[in-house]
């Protein structure tokens, strides 16, 4: 029997990653729905080459160049706001959601009550709204499974393993454009310098993100909400091969690590397959084994680090504001209107806000709730910027 599929965020690098794997054995699958935000002729070509049965396309402008485009090939085109549960009505047996920032938690949502195994790489929907989802998860059974390369590899050392076993949790990060940089010129970066990833090319967001090790204090919150340890046992560790990705500690002496290469199809294949896949063989590379580097995080390089502890200690709002904050200043940074070391620096200053302790402590019960903490955030950080 085929795998009844569905992605969201089909044109993205964790979608096109994920429809890689499908390619290798197209007969074993059905492509139920694809979709993104304005990638058009993208998404165009996905759903002709995989005989898509139904297409989203968010932006509302180019619903008529895909309806058109797709009219021959039996495809059904939606557009925003139609609902999921509108377009899917049997259960699928597996989803991506990919949709990047918290335009993916509704659908994430969405699918968890559709799909028998959700994989999610969409980091601002844990971090935000792990509750939430978690309540979802339960009353409709769905197996949730991380592809973030870091959590993937925690999940696969963990299974089966009490917090009591576990002494440590350590989340790798290869240290980005400055590792090698002093303080001085971290502080002159500038965006082209900050997007220039020594590893792979991202989109900029994320390699900001990197550049300043964000992306790794929005790890090690997304590991807390996603597994059943102790909130002391994360640390970060640069490894600027990124070969090594999770590295656990346990109370028994051993130490297990997970290595392969930075390729998003590997996890993403083990979590379609469960057993015999065979797609993505490696050989061990002698090379890389023999370069292995690992080292302490420079907190004064990348202050973002000591947000781990702040934010899981101010309450359980605070990552949302963090997130959104973020987002904000990240493109401030972009459009050159801050330096980089205003991004972490503004934070702190959100911190200190008069309010802040009001939204952090929150507990958000609803979507609604976290989007109005979020609006927050948002205009808060950008009011402190123009000041």
């Amino acid at each position: 029997m085929k795998m009844k599929i569905a992605i969201l965020g089909s044109t993205g690098s964790i979608g096109r990653s994920t429809l890689d794997v499908i390619r290798k054995n197209k007969k074993n699958f059905n492509v139920e729905l694809i979709s993104a935000n304005n990638n058009y002729k993208k998404l165009i070509k996905q759903a002709k080459e995989f005989k898509v049965k139904n297409v989203l396309i968010h932006n509302k402008i180019f619903y008529k160049k895909v309806a058109d485009s797709l009219k021959k090939n039996k495809t059904k085109v939606y557009t925003s706001p139609t609902p999921i549960n509108k377009i899917i009505k049997k259960k699928l047996d597996y989803s991506m959601s990919a949709i990047v920032g918290l335009a993916g938690l509704q659908p994430t949502i969405d699918l968890i009550k559709l799909s028998k195994k959700v994989a999610i790489a969409n980091k601002e929907t844990i971090i935000c709204a792990w509750d939430i989802l978690a309540k979802y998860i339960k009353k409709y059974k769905t197996e949730i499974v991380p592809v973030d390369s870091e959590h993937f590899s925690i999940y696969e050392l963990t299974k089966n393993i009490t917090d009591q076993e576990v002494e440590e949790i350590i989340i790798t990060a290869s240290g980005g454009p400055f590792l090698k940089k002093n303080l001085n010129q971290i502080k002159k970066a500038t965006p082209d310098e900050a997007i220039n990833h020594p590893n792979w090319e991202m989109g900029k967001k994320i390699s900001i993100d990197s550049a300043n090790l964000m992306n790794k204090f929005f790890e090690i919150i997304e590991a807390h909400k996603l597994f059943n340890f102790k909130k002391n046992k994360y640390k970060i560790m640069i490894h600027p091969q990124s070969y090594v990705h999770s590295i656990i500690r346990f109370s028994n002496g051993l130490i297990k690590m997970i290595l392969y290469e930075t390729d998003m199809k590997i996890p993403i294949s083990n979590t379609i397959y469960k057993t015999n896949n065979k797609i993505f063989q490696e050989k061990i590379s002698i090379k890389k084994l023999n370069k292995m580097k690992f080292l302490n995080v420079d907190g004064k390089k990348f202050p973002s680090i000591h947000f781990i502890k702040k934010c899981l200690n101010l309450g359980p709002s605070t990552p949302i504001i963090v997130n959104a904050s973020n987002e904000v200043l990240v493109n401030l940074f972009l459009d050159k209107k801050i330096g980089f070391l205003d991004i972490v620096g503004t934070i702190n200053k959100v911190f200190k806000d008069k309010e802040f302790k009001k939204y952090a402590k929150r507990k958000p019960k609803s979507v609604k709730d976290i989007i109005i903490i979020d609006k927050w955030a948002r205009l808060k950080t950008m009011n402190m910027c123009i000041i």
